[in-house]
């Protein structure tokens, strides 16, 4: 039987991003700084590490809940995930992902069931350490670099963009998202996935 069968109720959200100083206001960030919020919304100190992650835990809506910041870097966020999931014997109905998003208008989120990586390499790695697609996002919106007129921007250009911090004014708008994806948080483990996604999408 495959490790994500063996069903447990902890309920794993894992936030993506990357580790250093240098990348705690980047774009590429936005799992990191939205569970951030989320913990110290709930009291939940990042106390521990394990698998290669930052990892908290504490109780929430009456259920065990553990928070966890991979790491290993964005393209290999799957390695700590795979770990986390093996050793927490969490079911893939139990994980959620919080991650950025450049097809999304700044600003917007986007809670899915499942689905494909869409391009993102956090989410790519984590699909192919798990051999599944059947967890849940929440995507929050960072927009597209602005292109020169006529053309789309470039994959160096994009990177350098992810990699660039949030504009002091951006800033202000992402507290308020930060604070969004928290009460999205409390309204899946609260009243489930579906009511959520009614809620906030």
């Amino acid at each position: 039987m495959p490790f994500w069968r063996r069903k447990t109720e902890v309920k794993l959200i894992v936030g993506l991003g990357n580790p250093g100083r240098e990348h705690t206001h980047n774009r590429h960030n936005i799992g990191f700084i939205c569970l951030n919020r989320f913990a110290r919304k709930h009291g939940i100190r990042w106390d521990r590490r394990q698998a290669r992650a930052r990892v908290g835990s504490g109780k929430v809506a009456d259920k065990e809940v553990v928070l966890a910041k991979p790491l290993t870097f964005m393209n290999r966020s799957g390695e700590s995930v795979g770990q986390l999931v093996k050793k927490l014997r969490v079911s893939l109905d139990n994980l959620i992902v919080v991650h950025d998003d450049l097809d999304l208008p700044l600003g917007k989120i986007r809670i899915r069931p499942r689905g494909s990586s869409a391009g993102h390499k956090g989410i790519e790695s984590i699909m192919a350490h798990l051999g599944s697609q059947e967890f849940a996002r929440i995507r929050v919106g960072i927009g597209r670099p602005p292109a020169r007129e006529g053309t789309r921007a470039t994959e160096a250009e994009i990177i350098d963009y992810v990699l660039s911090d949030f504009t002091p004014e951006e800033q202000r708008l992402m507290r308020q998202v930060t604070s969004q994806v928290a009460e999205a948080l409390d309204c899946v483990l609260s009243e489930g996935l579906v009511a959520a996604m009614n809620r906030f999408n």
